[in-house]
């Protein structure tokens, strides 16, 4: 029995999200449909977390169990020539037969794009969320510096979720113009709940906007209180850009 790592690029856009479902197309079925046409293996592919419906991510990683003698690199090539063109493997590699991509990791990194303009963009509409208001950027700054360390992020977990806990340590933030019109957000954290990184850049723009004020964020995220300022941002402006171990 052998384990193999790999790390995957993909669009979101015509995805039910990450795990399996009945009711439509998901990146783990289209992944693992693709390994039993090469190893002829029923296979189960572990996934690092999910990812909602139009998610996209640019370094998710997963993992799976094989009997084959194929190589990694040629698995890598395989899936590539299989899968369809909106998945990609950039990496895959032989690891030990303990790792989990789930359960090994030790943070994960989210981006969120921004396309702030006055008008659209046609290439953009699926992979970032379109504000055509005037967005002051210094003043979301103050916000994501009130993310990092550990907090109760009551506030930004999505109403339901069963969780044993909602406490969260965040490692790093950054909010940043990267382009003419993109403002990008980025958040590093040992874990996340539910539409955590929605729900917080949702309410960073109402900052922006000037709804809100950075104080007024802070007192949400101490307090846990449900407002309704609290906006979950569209999920085709998030992004899962890297997992470490």
């Amino acid at each position: 029995m052998r384990n193999i790592k790999i790390v995957i690029e993909y669009e979101g856009t015509n995805y039910l999200g990450w795990q399996r479902q009945h009711e439509g197309p998901t990146i783990q079925e289209e992944i693992e449909n693709a390994l039993e046409s090469i190893t002829g293996e029923n296979i189960a592919l572990f996934g690092s977390g999910r990812t909602d419906s139009g998610v996209h991510a640019l370094g998710q990683v997963a993992n799976f169990k094989t009997e084959s003698n194929i190589k990694a690199v040629e698995f890598q090539m395989g899936l590539n020539s299989t899968l369809p063109k909106d998945i990609t493997i950039l990496d895959a590699r032989e690891v030990d037969l303990d790792f989990h991509a789930q359960y090994s990791a030790k943070s994960k990194t989210y981006i969120y794009k921004i396309f702030n303009s006055p008008h659209p963009s046609a290439l953009l509409r699926n992979r970032s969320w379109y504000i055509p208001q005037p967005l002051e950027l210094d003043l979301m700054k103050k916000p994501a510096e009130y993310l990092i360390g550990e907090h109760d992020f009551k506030a930004f977990a999505q109403s339901g979720t069963e969780v044993k806990t909602t406490v969260r340590t965040v490692l790093s933030t950054g909010i940043e113009q990267v382009d003419k019109d993109i403002l990008e957000f980025s958040i590093e954290a040992t874990g996340f709940l539910k539409r955590m990184v929605r729900l917080i850049v949702g309410t960073m723009v109402q900052v922006g906007k000037g709804r809100i004020t950075p104080s007024d964020f802070s007192k949400i995220l101490d307090t846990g209180e449900k407002t309704k300022f609290i906006y979950a941002a569209p999920a085709h402006g998030l992004y899962l850009r890297e997992v470490k171990y």
